[in-house]
């Protein structure tokens, strides 16, 4: 089992109910797929540049303890999901 920290950004112009469904999705995600040690929601933050034409998200960071396989899985559902804009996983 490795340690990661996997921080993603959720596009700002959706409703919160959907922001919330993300955010539930790869928090439940982690749990299933290995132990979820913590997870932070930075709430909105205005980029350094336009990204997709917008210019503003919400960042989350999540510390999942998984198997090399599992954080490929995460890294996977995140990379086709419509609502993160951008995802950044590091190995511990």
């Amino acid at each position: 089992m490795n340690n990661y920290e996997i921080l993603y950004i959720i596009r700002c112009d959706i409703d919160d109910e959907l922001k919330s469904q993300v955010v539930g999705k790869y928090e439940a995600l982690a749990r299933e797929l290995g132990t979820l040690v913590s997870m932070e929601n930075w709430g909105v933050k205005k980029f350094a540049y336009e990204i997709n034409k917008q210019t503003e998200g919400v960042y989350v960071l999540m510390n999942v303890e998984c198997d090399s396989a599992a954080q490929a899985e995460i890294d996977r559902q995140m990379g086709i999901d419509d609502n993160v804009v951008r995802k950044m996983i590091i190995k511990k």
